[in-house]
């Protein structure tokens, strides 16, 4: 039986403009296995994940489940987790990190705050600080959503811990399961589909280096999809690859056609015209489900507004 991601595959579904849409991450490490729905069908106190659930809905904060690759001991309680807060608009982007002993106090985070790119309760609330480590690689391996999450993603896992790639997790969650397997790089926000380990590790090093691969690129999740679209075709079209200067600025219309404006920290502009379509032959978005036509972001134009803006004069 085919599955949704061969099926993707061989159709050369387009990636730009399929990530998830989240301007903050916060992840919860929670061993043992995962349910559909992690936060409420794990080892995690359900009571607890829908507190979660609901504390963060409207907040611009994505939660999400991690695990260290491998065999996973049913577990069901921990003396400690790993917990990370991640925003990834540019000019802002960060990565916190922190240790408990009681997920309960999760609770007391100011997720609007978090949301808005403010990471002080973080810090506060969990004794959480700044991440120094290297960039975190999420693979979506949580196969209770969709057997090719599982099937494809944790041999990437376990392949990139085990040839020594610091900062692998596995995640509960990422959306697009016909492109696993699918990863998200932290705090740099761009995830990517179809991913292999070597093509992994050049993106790690492209964060280390400060620039954005844009080969396999799904897009940023901070930008809604249109976004996400235009800024991976304004990269193309100016041979932009320097991380955190490129912004999403304005989008007008609405579906199937939008206008989005993209800015450079240099004063350049661009006007991307990105219209919705209908990825055909019909295809299942997920293995075991209907056929359909899922949306897919296409980029129709890229047109410079303005040129660079000009350094101002001497005044001595």
């Amino acid at each position: 039986m085919s599955t949704c991601a061969k099926v993707s595959r061989d159709l050369e579904e387009p990636l730009a403009g399929t990530a998830a849409t989240a301007r903050t991450w916060l992840l919860i490490e929670q061993p043992g296995p995962w349910g559909a729905d992690a936060l409420t069908s794990s080892h995690l106190d359900p009571v607890l994940g829908r507190a979660l659930e609901k504390a963060a809905e409207g907040t611009g904060v994505r939660i999400a489940l991690i695990r260290r690759p491998g065999r996973h001991a049913d577990c069901r309680t921990i003396s400690e987790r790993r917990l990370y807060a991640a925003h990834t608009a540019p000019g802002n982007t960060w990565l916190h990190q922190a240790v408990t002993s009681d997920p309960r106090r999760l609770l007391d985070l100011d997720f609007a705050g978090l949301g808005a790119g403010l990471p002080g309760t973080f810090d506060s609330a969990l004794d959480g600080r700044p991440h120094t480590g290297e960039p975190l690689a999420l693979v979506c391996t949580n196969g209770k959503r969709d057997r090719c999450c599982a099937l494809l993603g944790r041999p990437l896992a376990a392949e990139l811990a085990a040839s020594g790639v610091e900062g692998v997790w596995e995640v509960t969650h990422l959306g697009g399961h016909r492109f696993s397997p699918t990863v998200l790089v932290l705090p740099s926000g761009y995830a990517y589909g179809r991913a292999e380990a070597h093509a992994v590790k050049e993106v790690l090093q492209g964060v280390r280096e400060g620039r954005v691969v844009t080969e396999g690129c799904r897009g940023s999740s901070a930008w809604e999809r249109p976004g996400q679209a235009a800024e991976l075709a304004v990269r193309t079209a100016a041979h932009e690859y320097a991380a955190g200067v490129l912004a999403v600025v304005g989008t007008a219309g609405a579906a199937p056609r939008w206008e989005v404006t993209v800015a450079h920290t240099d004063g350049r502009r661009w006007l991307v015209t990105v219209a919705r379509g209908a990825s055909l032959p019909p295809r299942p978005e997920s293995c075991g489900s209907a056929l359909g036509s899922p949306a897919r972001m296409d980029v129709m134009a890229v047109r410079e507004l303005t040129g660079a803006v000009p350094e101002p004069a001497d005044a001595g």
